[in-house]
């Protein structure tokens, strides 16, 4: 009795195929991007973010502090280095502060 090929594929590799196959990547990219920001943000600058949003390669996120806005405008390298290091990937490679 002959086996089908993928029998042995193991649950990690059959959600990547399935993600793969259905093109929801650039959908959990944007989740994933807006949890990075959450956790490595904190309460104090969450407390201010009022939307977060991935469109390409861009990180658009809506600030209600003016002052914080400006702060956040001064490492945007820095936090752009810190979010990639989080997803694990060059996702990000410009952040607008709105």
């Amino acid at each position: 009795m002959p086996k089908r090929q993928n029998e042995h594929m193991n649950m990690g590799s059959a959600l990547r195929e399935f993600i793969k196959e259905n093109r929801l990547q650039k959908g959990i990219d944007k989740v994933e991007a807006k949890e990075a920001w959450t956790r490595l943000m904190g309460n104090g600058v969450n407390n201010y973010t009022q939307k977060v949003e991935l469109k390409g390669d861009i990180l658009y996120v809506s600030l209600t502090s003016s002052v914080l806005r400006e702060e956040l405008s001064y490492g945007t390298s820095k936090i752009i280095q810190m979010l990639n290091e989080e997803l694990g990937k060059e996702l990000i490679k410009k952040i607008v502060l709105r």
